[in-house]
């Protein structure tokens, strides 16, 4: 049983386990300090504090990592939860250890206004701690991998929102890191939380078919070994099922029914040499009937994270079709462990420097594309589009192979090329046929890009709305901020001025050129003109910030609203609501009805319990107070102009009960950036679900948008306002 008495001896076991060159008496101290820092915290889950580090811990010592990797994931919280220092990390256990520790503790102290802002900042902080130390984020893998197994203890929204970036930033990290297990894990994780009743459906199949499945494996296992004898030495297969998350996404994003999914039964063949791959791949071809466009070359072309592998689909001959997976030994090293193999078999991978620096080269990149970026949500897009899991092969005329997110256009390929190729690009050729700019480019395409002579000729601005990848958006911006630095200023004037009078905005000139002042500050630019300049050239979308300048204006205490507001406004509730003639007395907004702003509303004085504001239209209102019982008890109430306050609204939404409904349910409601307080499920006979959710808006109107959005979702048959 394990019990933090003998947490020290999992370690070694762990240790013992990995094999390797451990400075034991160096994470023996660790480990002491740490419980000791520890001492009297717990969990929310009521378990002592410790166990998470150490389970940190453990999972990096499981990938490989060195002894500073598992030194840091013991002290990764003790620096932030606790009086130890950083000094005291630096002081006793050397200079990398304590930026490690420094690393993986920032990711967490970010301090800004709204969830996507803060988000953001992590990610930045994140791909800085990375590019200096890789080590940081595969630390920080382990640290939410744990918190992911544990994440039951947490709220609802809680759960949501870490599922959430875990699937959208986390499980891409790892899988751009090579690191298969964390990433399947990571993904099964989120989705059983963003999508509870699909993941049990899938879950169910899996367990349902387990006797046959297992049987059938070995005896597929068998027959292949017996068919390759003595021919292939040093030959290992491995059964392998396909990840509930992988199943997730071919049944949700295809539309698949379980039973059409090929590869939910895998086998990997493990072999000494590239040529034994090809060998075994023929072998296997003779055995089993291949399914026609089932086969991926991943060795003559690797995937983007380095991933190397034959993969085919075959149909046994009772009918089963299922995937096989051929690979060397390092190619597997690399496969299971990713970045990690560098220190788990630094000394046994050939060319494995070369390798990790290709592998880091991501990293940078990305962080080079941010550079003249500040907008958050953009940030937060583009790393989203960069870190997918997905890829698509473009090949040039010679013969050369780019890999690029799925959705890249032929603009993306010509700037992977070079920023001077995509600069001078005037049309595109795939398979020698024209196509437009914004053409997707699909695996395998021969794509030739025509360039054009004149040195004055560039980009167009429109190409910022075309590209997928964050490195053509950064080099299209780098040419505009360079070459058009006049017409920058003025395509950012014009899109303020306009995107002030959409938004209804009129301030007085002073006023103008005081916010303009205020926001060149705020975004680093030394003077209007660069604020300008940064609209212009697409460092900054103006009208994502235009929100935060009606707030500053509407709380300004201007002459042609305070004229709106009565003597009576000052009295209002807590709630936004002025009941008229009634100072300082308690009210509250009737359960019955859920008033929100934009209402209709009406007051009734209760005894001993203040005023109760319904809806007018509420069934417990008379229609005509003058009928009812206590007439005299019915008071006017109406909301005040200054209110700032959220209220929260109960939603019902009927819906198809496909898979993934839940989840896009879910993930609609926090792109909104509103706060779900509740949120359940629910089956009906008739083949649809109802999900019920309350969420905190500023009104009736901000409800209405919130409903509109959902309703647009596919499946969604209707959303309805109910009681909370």
């Amino acid at each position: 049983m394990q019990t933090l008495d003998n947490g020290m001896e999992i370690l070694l076991n762990a240790m013992k386990k990995q094999g390797g060159n451990y400075d034991t008496a160096a994470i023996e101290r660790a480990y002491n300090i740490s419980r000791a820092a520890h001492e009297g915290q717990l969990r929310l889950s009521g378990e002592e504090y410790f166990w998470h580090p150490l389970k940190v811990a453990e999972i990096v010592i499981s990938l490989g990592m060195d002894s500073e990797s598992v030194e840091a994931a013991l002290l990764h919280d003790a620096v932030e939860d606790t009086p130890i220092t950083s000094e005291d990390v630096r002081r006793q256990f050397g200079e990398n250890v304590a930026l490690l520790v420094d690393g993986v503790t920032k990711l967490g102290k970010i301090d800004t206004a709204t969830r996507e802002e803060q988000q953001a900042e992590n990610i930045r902080k994140m791909l800085i701690a990375m590019a200096a130390d890789i080590r940081v984020i595969i630390i920080k893998l382990a640290d939410r991998l744990h918190n992911m197994r544990t994440l039951s203890a947490q709220s609802t929204r809680k759960q949501l929102e870490k599922s959430l970036e875990t699937i959208e930033i986390y499980a891409p990290i790892a899988h751009r890191l090579g690191i298969r297990a964390v990433k399947e894990e990571l993904e099964d994780l989120a989705i059983s939380y963003l999508d509870p009743i699909a993941y049990a459906e899938i879950e169910e199949q899996l367990e349902k078919n387990r006797e046959y499945r297992d049987t059938f494996i070995e005896s597929i296992k068998s027959r292949i070994k017996e068919r390759m004898g003595d021919s292939v030495p040093n030959l290992s297969i491995e059964g392998r099922i396909k990840s509930i998350h992988g199943i997730y996404r071919k049944m949700y994003m295809q539309n698949k029914q379980f039973e059409e999914i090929y590869d939910v039964y895998a086998l990997r063949v493990i072999v000494n040499t590239v040529t034994d791959c090809y060998n075994v791949l023929g072998l296997v071809h003779e055995m089993f009937r291949p399914i026609p466009g089932r086969f991926k070359d991943y060795i003559s072309t690797p995937k983007s994270n380095l991933y190397q592998s034959l993969h085919t689909t075959v149909i046994s001959r009772e009918g089963l079709p299922f995937e096989v997976q051929i690979r060397t030994w390092d190619m597997h090293h690399t496969a299971e462990y990713g970045i990690a193999a560098h220190w788990k078999y630094k000394s046994g991978i050939s060319g494995s420097d070369e390798r990790f620096e290709e592998r880091l080269a991501w990293i940078r990149q990305l962080l080079e594309s941010q550079n003249d970026v500040e907008d958050v949500g953009e940030i937060v897009q583009t790393i989203k589009t960069d870190l997918a899991p997905e890829d698509v092969f473009g090949v040039t005329p010679k013969g050369d192979v780019i890999s690029l997110p799925v959705g890249s256009t032929v603009i993306d390929f010509a700037y992977a090329i070079h920023s001077a190729v995509g600069n001078r690009m005037v049309g595109a050729k795939v398979d020698g046929r024209i196509v437009p700019l914004d053409y997707q480019i699909a695996t395998g395409d021969v794509i030739e890009v025509i360039t054009t002579s004149q040195a004055d000729r560039g980009p167009s601005r429109d190409w910022l709305k075309m590209v997928k990848t964050s490195e053509a958006r950064s080099k299209i911006r780098a040419w505009f901020k360079k070459e058009r630095r006049p017409e920058n200023i003025e395509t950012g004037k014009e899109e303020v001025e306009r995107a002030l009078r959409q938004a209804n905005i009129r301030i007085s000139e002073e006023d103008y050129e005081n916010l303009i002042k205020d926001l060149a500050e705020r975004y680093q630019c030394s003077t209007a003109d660069d604020f300008y300049a940064k609209i212009g050239y697409g460092g900054l979308i103006f009208s994502n910030i235009v929100p935060s300048i009606k707030d500053r204006f509407r709380q300004k205490p201007q002459k042609d609203i305070a004229s709106m507001v009565s003597d009576d406004e000052e009295s209002a509730s807590p709630d936004g609501v002025v009941v008229e003639g009634i100072d300082n007395c308690l009210v509250k907004l009737s359960r019955c009805c859920s008033p929100l702003p934009g209402d209709s509303i009406i007051g009734f004085i209760t005894r001993g319990h203040g005023v109760s504001v319904h809806k007018r239209d509420c069934t417990n209102v008379p229609k005509d107070l003058s009928l009812a019982d206590e007439p005299g008890r019915w008071i006017p109430a109406h909301w005040s102009v200054t209110r700032s306050k959220s209220f929260c609204a109960a939603l019902q939404v009927h819906a198809i009960d496909r898979d993934g409904i839940l989840v896009d349910v879910s993930t609609a409601v926090l792109n909104m950036r509103i706060k779900m307080t509740a949120v359940s499920a629910r089956q009906l006979k008739d083949g649809n679900c109802v999900i019920d959710l309350t969420v905190c808006v500023e009104g009736v109107e901000h409800l209405k948008s919130v409903i509109s959005k959902l309703s647009a979702i596919n499946g969604v048959l209707s959303v309805e306002r109910s009681v909370i």
